[in-house]
Order: structure tokens, then sequence, then C-alpha cells
């Protein structure tokens, strides 16, 4: 069974999400410090950014990928969208506490305000709409 659902991943979802041809409005975090100049990027434009922590190896971060990156088209004049691979940049990844794959943080003036843990395609819609719409009263 576990064969079958590597096979299918592999046909059906590219295979790095950092190598996709597409990442719409979406920044590649490559190091920590990137990371710091992206947070604080989002305090001076007062938006909330959209992280999406994931690692190549796993099947629904594969799935999710594809669904953010559209997302971020979307909601590019509101969010700050950016992705983290939980193994190239381990220390972000450690700072930030992340347990699991997929896990999308939103983050406002440097601090965690919501989450969203694994592929759940209408929490992270959701939310993403919620955020994007209603920024008013967060301090942004």
């Amino acid at each position: 069974m576990m064969r079958d659902f590597a096979k299918w991943l592999d046909e059906n979802v590219d295979k790095d999400p950092r190598m996709a041809g597409d990442h719409g409005s979406t920044t590649i975090i490559l190091n920590k410090s990137q990371w710091e100049a992206k947070l604080e990027e989002a305090k001076a434009r007062r938006k909330i950014v959209v992280v999406d922590f994931f690692a190549s190896w796993c099947g629904p971060c594969r799935i999710m990928g594809p669904i953010f990156i559209e997302l971020s088209k979307k909601y590019e004049s509101n969010l700050i969208f950016c992705k983290v691979d939980v193994d190239e940049v381990a220390d972000v990844t450690t700072e930030w506490e992340i347990r699991a794959m997929p896990t999308f943080l939103f983050i406002n003036n440097g601090k965690q305000i919501d989450k969203v843990v694994g592929a759940n395609k209408d929490e992270l819609e959701k939310k993403i709409h919620h955020y994007a719409t209603n920024q008013s009263g967060l301090g942004c």
C-alpha cells in the first residue's frame, strides 16, 4: 500500500516544492537571515506573514504546496507568503517549534497569531481569507 501511495505521489505531485516552476507570490526562505529580513519587511509593510513549514519528503506537504501557491496568488496584495523547508532551514524550524508538517503559521509583528497543522485545505483557506480581509484590528 505504501508503494502505491509513493508511486501516486511521484506521478501526481511535484517532486520538490522548492523546484516547482511557479511559486506564485511565495518567497522560498533559504536561511535565517532571509527569514529575519522577511519578518522585518512584513512589520514595515504592516502585513501578516503566512508561512508554510514543509519537507520535500512529506506527502501531505507535496499535496498542499500547490494549494498554498494558489492562495498566495489570490491574496498577495493583503498578506506575505513564505515557505520554509524544515530540513534546509532547521534553525528557523526549531525557533518556531515546528513539530509536524505541513504547519502553516500566521505571524503579525513577529509573533504567532494563528496556526494550521496538517493538510487541512478548508481550514487553511478559511484562515487566510479571514486574515486577508480583517487586518485592521491586528495592529498591522
